[in-house]
């Protein structure tokens, strides 16, 4: 039997956001004896340990914000040239992808993937002509496009002729436990008749945090009996525990910081809050209608998120009455929190499912 066939997928870091929790739970349900993942980063992350003990190597460049553009481009290119070898890069860094992949094709690689995860660039003025110019690298250096919609094919690529791979889950990890629902409650204090507001996503521009706290703050004036709470990390987490503070809300948000147990937590929700300017497919809005979440959506994020349980409800963000309406009705209903799995794994969402035609899809790359 002969080695696996290793992928290079190249990121930023491997903490838990939601392309990189993908990945990894990619790389959990793949057949290793066949297909080995490799990393190519400029961080340290939180699934680095895993990675190392599930087989894979870590390698590591500085990043372009730490020594700019030139010394960027001489790390990949230096990197490619030592690591020829790689017949799969498999990029997930959106529009800077293209600086990845033109460096991989120098170097000879043959199958160099473009996979979009997003919408739209974050960052000032400057920073998003850049992504336009790396962005424009793409086309030229990429043999393979994938997405994780059409949306988003479409943003990344200007074409719907991109591979789509859903973001799968682990659809029966998220079923709804009544007896989780009260051992988690139990561990954050809260009773078993207050209303709990969720979300997960990391504390940036894109997630739209301030937004959130206002909608929060609307609501809670006539529910008193309610708890936000925040899942995540970020740079802007200083930002939002101001407004927490200016609005008063200081023991009514709680921020839980990064979990290794989202399943968990969505458990003891009442309704999932993502008010997102911009998303490809979010994971976590695929792992909040597998718990059965009541989910309270921007009409910024792709439509392609809903899964048809009729469980997503789309709004404005251009003010807070709509969403503090809408939670009000969903309060005042006790969702039954049932969901069939196997409608989830019918329409690609089991990641066993995706795992194996990400699988059959390298080798079939590979000759």
């Amino acid at each position: 039997m002969g080695n696996p066939l290793r992928i290079l997928h190249v990121v930023v870091n491997m903490n838990r956001g939601g392309a990189e929790t993908l990945i990894m739970n990619l790389y959990r349900n793949m057949d290793r004896s066949k297909i080995q993942f490799d990393f190519l980063t400029s961080k340290e992350g939180v699934f680095d340990a895993e990675i190392r003990k599930l087989g894979g190597k870590i390698h590591r460049i500085p990043y372009i914000s730490e020594v700019g553009h030139f010394a960027y481009k001489k790390h990949l290119n230096q990197f490619f040239t030592e690591n020829h070898t790689y017949k799969i890069v498999h990029a997930h860094m959106d529009k800077m992808s293209g600086l990845v992949l033109q460096s991989a094709k120098k170097a000879g690689i043959a199958k160099r993937i473009s996979h979009s995860h997003n919408t739209r660039s974050e960052g000032g003025l400057a920073s998003r002509i850049y992504k336009w110019y790396a962005g424009n690298l793409i086309m030229n250096n990429a043999t393979n496009l994938v997405a994780c919609s059409k949306q988003a094919a479409r943003w990344l690529f200007k074409s719907n002729q991109a591979d789509i791979l859903k973001n799968g889950i682990e659809c029966k990890l998220f079923s709804f436990s009544a007896e989780t629902r009260n051992i988690v409650r139990k561990e954050w204090n809260i009773e078993n008749d207050t209303f709990v507001l969720g979300h997960v996503g990391r504390f940036a521009q894109q997630k739209n945090h301030r937004f959130l706290i206002d909608i929060f703050a609307e609501f809670v004036k006539e529910n008193e009996k309610s708890i936000l709470v925040l899942v995540g990390e970020g740079p802007l987490i200083p930002e939002v525990l101001a407004r927490v503070r200016a609005l008063n809300l200081e023991k009514k948000v709680k921020f839980l910081g990064v979990r290794s147990d989202i399943n968990r937590v969505l458990q003891a929700l009442d309704v999932f809050v993502f008010p997102s300017l911009h998303e490809g497919l979010p994971v976590s809005l695929i792992e909040a209608q597998a718990a059965g979440l009541p989910c309270m959506v921007s009409e910024q994020v792709s439509k392609e998120s809903d899964l048809g349980m009729n469980l997503l409800q789309f709004l404005t963000i251009d003010d807070c009455s709509s969403w503090s309406s809408q939670l009000k009705k969903v309060a005042s209903l006790q969702p039954a929190r049932t969901v069939h799995q196997d409608s989830l794994a019918k329409q690609g969402y089991s990641i066993r499912e995706t795992a194996n035609e990400l699988k059959e899809f390298y080798l079939s790359m590979s000759g």
